[in-house]
């Protein structure tokens, strides 16, 4: 992987992630909550640019929404990724019985049912929540799960990914080692492949389908996936409820379509996961990566 010059900001960002890691050995999460928090509102002082895109795209999605009523909105999301923040920390010292009782779980059934088959499942879901804890709480209920990931750009703040990606056992791909391959082997051996696809991402196939009402470049690899396994695809989601505790919510699995080619299957897949997605954020919208550019690429800019 192709690594580009660390900056001076590169450096301070790992060193605020640091602290806030080590905090995590001593402090309670209520406190590694607050610390984040902190973190996050006097970062936002020195990021206008990512504020303004978080209100236009909030425009976007919301249209019907007052002004007021969406910047209240983002600041409910800064809100939620300081208390992200803390998390992670607590997550990279707490053991298997504090994690299972900091988030609950529904609907594991349709995953233990769809691995009867034997033929695997994969799941899709987005950046929605704390995603990094659905993962972990999935492999303790059982799941045999495998998550393909992105390299960070930092490699030391990559460690610290993988790390907490794996110190409970769940298994990472990095791109670019073959991940397509490993995941469909991972499918004969009966796991499920956990796949994010809301974001837009330049090196991915992938197909233009609605998204909160404007088309947007989504990854087609899951549902491709699924479709040449003929396993399920199944919605799973994530949120921080009123009390803090969080719930993992499994769905149960969407119709693969029988229809048309298989570039009109895959198609109709995605959009289906996507609504589902969709439909997610519209219930918890302030757990969303709002700064994300969704919708950056569109109908006539170089993609088919």
């Amino acid at each position: 992987m192709k690594t580009r010059p660390l900056r001076l900001g590169h450096h301070v960002a790992y060193g605020a992630l640091k602290l806030v890691l080590l905090s995590g050995a001593i402090l309670p999460l209520s406190v590694l909550r607050w610390f984040g928090r902190t973190l996050i509102r006097f970062a936002a002082v020195f990021v206008a640019r990512e504020r303004w895109r978080e209100d236009e795209h909030l425009k976007i999605a919301f249209p019907e929404m007052e002004t007021d009523a969406r910047q209240n909105l983002r600041k409910r999301s800064e809100i939620h990724f300081g208390n992200l923040l803390g998390e992670i920390a607590w997550l990279m010292h707490a053991d298997v019985q504090q994690v299972e009782a900091l988030c609950n779980i529904t609907g594991v059934e349709h995953m233990t049912k769809a691995l009867e088959a034997g033929k695997g499942a994969v799941m899709i879901t987005g950046h929605a929540g704390n995603w990094e804890l659905l993962n972990i709480r999935l492999y303790l209920a059982g799941i045999p799960i495998t998550v393909p990931v992105r390299n960070v750009y930092d490699p030391r703040i990559d460690a610290i990914a993988t790390k907490l990606r794996t110190r409970f056992g769940g298994k990472i791909i990095h791109r670019g080692e073959d991940a397509g391959r490993q995941l469909f082997a991972g499918l004969k051996a009966n796991q499920v492949n956990g796949l994010l696809i809301d974001q837009d991402i330049r090196d991915l196939p992938g197909v233009f389908v609605p998204f909160f009402g404007r088309d947007a470049w989504t990854p087609s690899g899951a549902a491709n996936l699924a479709l040449m396994a003929g396993c399920p695809m199944i919605p799973t989601f994530i949120h921080r409820r009123s009390d803090g505790r969080h719930l993992v919510e499994v769905q149960p699995p969407l119709p693969l379509p029988t229809e048309g080619s298989m570039e009109d299957q895959i198609l109709h897949l995605t959009a289906a996961a996507t609504a589902a997605i969709e439909k997610h954020i519209r219930a918890y919208p302030e757990q969303w990566v709002w700064m994300h550019r969704r919708w950056k690429t569109q109908p006539g800019e170089g993609r088919p």
